[in-house]
């Protein structure tokens, strides 16, 4: 038997903020903090108090709201902390009937055919669950929804309206930041009403007595962006003219990757003419291919603080494994270094040397292009490559250390998708490439 669910501290005052009299509320923090377990529960509270109800639980992706909410964070919050109600959980339309007829809905925006269905009916509650992947537009599309008139049974008074909202914080310029924080409307800069919002932060260090004991170390030892975000709970600063944002590629996770038309490994040295790069800056290598979808995927990071031996086999090894079609290197520092290092490792292997002839944010601007209009996606989370990213800029990189992961990105795409790079009189767009605390539910 599970044991019976105990809310923490800071969870019990997240259910305090809830029940004021804001419309709006957001749980903002870092990662595993038992935010959406907390919403999710609010919602079934709601859902239970007023029979025939209607619920939503949005997500920009449903396949991430099917994997996240209906298929591990719902099914514990009705085991933990009702586990006498019986649901039932339609797999065809995707919601879950209490006994008493109310239903939660569950969707992704990013899908018109799912959303209209939802969005065909009134709800008295509507989550967005991370919604730093979720645009304003769609956000304000939903809320036109947020209608429904129903009744609390013991009270016989209307259910209260309720938007709720979470996310791991994403930068200040986020919508999130300007309607939660600043209290300000994320179009217009006007001031809002601000009896209708409320937020409350909750961390990872809210939620230890939920959390496996050696959590908090492997957060610790993220980059320092995504610890800020990750960890701290923190809005982050923005940098000036990046061209890379967490939020944006957040929304460009992938969650399956087709066959491959090319695979590439790119390399890029540490920027030593040292015959042991190992006290030096890490080499850059990355995996990516594009899909027969004309997508192109980060697929591996395989970035190393290592000798020419070692990192070449590492290299070659990935070359077979993926099956990938040639090996690219930047041959700026060391000459046909690079050439030498792979061919010593695995003769013969297909090679392409490029050449830096312009400066990293020239060259990264166009990838930069491609992955906002989403033809580049990201297999998985890579902290270190996305903090990399993250630095760059119109003027150049603002990070620590060099980008190597960044730069060996940027000349595998520029491999997949030809031409990316080439001296061009105007700027490039993507569009020219097609390659038990409980509270009233009032």
């Amino acid at each position: 038997m599970p044991e019976p669910y105990s809310p923490t501290a800071k969870q019990r005052e997240a259910f305090t903020v809830l029940a004021s009299g804001a419309k709006h509320v957001m749980a903002f923090g870092g990662s595993r903090s038992g935010k959406t377990f907390g919403w999710i529960r609010a919602i079934v509270v709601r859902a239970l108090a007023a029979p025939g109800s209607r619920h939503a639980v949005l997500r920009f992706r449903f396949n991430h709201v099917k994997a996240s909410v209906v298929l591990d964070t719902f099914p514990k919050v009705m085991e933990l902390c009702f586990p006498q109600v019986n649901y039932r959980l339609d797999k065809t339309d995707w919601f879950a009937e209490l006994p008493n007829k109310s239903q939660i809905w569950f969707g992704g925006l990013d899908e018109k055919e799912r959303t209209e269905k939802i969005l065909g009916q009134e709800h008295s509650t509507l989550f967005f669950n991370e919604c730093s992947q979720i645009p304003y537009s769609s956000v304000m599309l939903a809320l036109t929804r947020l209608a429904q008139r129903v009744t609390v049974e013991a009270t016989g008074e209307p259910l209260r309206l309720r938007a709720l909202y979470d996310c791991n914080p994403p930068g200040k310029s986020h919508w999130t930041h300007k309607l939660f924080v600043r209290l300000t409307d994320p179009d217009s800069g006007q001031a809002i009403d601000r009896a209708q919002y409320a937020a409350i932060q909750i961390n990872p260090r809210d939620n230890m007595a939920n959390l496996p004991p050696d959590y908090l170390a492997t957060l610790e030892a993220l980059p320092a962006r995504m610890r800020t975000r990750f960890l701290d709970g923190k809005f982050a600063d923005e940098v000036a003219g990046a061209l890379w944002t967490l939020e944006g590629i957040e929304k460009q996770r992938a969650d399956s990757v087709p066959d491959m038309q090319r695979i590439v490994i790119a390399v890029d040295p540490s920027g030593s003419g040292d015959e042991d790069n190992a006290a030096n800056d890490e080499i850059g290598i990355m995996v990516c291919g594009i899909g027969m979808d004309g997508i192109g995927y980060v697929l591996e990071d395989l970035t190393c603080k290592a000798g020419p031996k070692v990192w070449g086999s590492i290299a070659t090894n990935a070359f077979d494994r993926h099956r990938a079609d040639r090996i690219v290197g930047e041959t700026n520092y060391g000459g046909d270094m690079v050439r030498f290092v792979v061919q010593t490792a695995k003769p013969n292997v297909p090679f392409r040397k490029v050449t830096a002839s312009r400066g990293k944010a020239v060259r990264a601007e166009p990838i930069s292009a491609l992955t906002e209009s989403g033809k580049i996606r990201f297999a998985g989370r890579f902290p270190q490559l996305e903090d990399e990213l993250c630095s760059m800029t119109t003027n150049g990189y603002v990070g620590g250390n060099s980008p190597n992961r960044a730069d060996a990105f940027v000349w595998a795409m520029s491999d997949l998708f030809p031409g990316m790079v080439a001296p061009a009189k105007k700027p490039v767009s993507a569009a020219q490439f097609s390659p038990s605390g409980a509270w009233f539910p009032s």
